[in-house]
């Protein structure tokens, strides 16, 4: 059973690795100020608030559905972390 839960497990903890982080970090950033400039053209243009409202919701889910989830892009460098040696500090 643990063989079958552990990839959809893997699939909703959401680790990625540092570079991934950067990455996700640098993408929202980039995404969500131009869906904010073209939010304020289009609906600068048109005249129309409620358009410039759905521009920028629109613009929002998006760069959320490219950042929140866990892709495996965002884990191509996982760090390689030591093992704990036996005789450590507290024993």
């Amino acid at each position: 059973m643990d063989d079958f839960l552990a990839p959809i497990q893997d699939a909703f903890e959401g680790q990625i690795d540092f570079s991934g982080q950067r990455t996700t970090e640098l993408l929202s950033t980039a995404l969500l100020t131009i869906s904010g400039l073209s939010a304020f053209l289009v609906g600068y243009i048109l005249q129309d608030i409620h358009l410039t409202f759905w521009t920028g919701l629109a613009g929002s889910l998006f760069t959320g559905l490219i950042v929140i989830p866990p892709w495996r892009f965002y884990n191509r460098n996982p760090e390689k972390w030591l093992v704990p040696s036996a005789g450590g500090k507290g024993s």
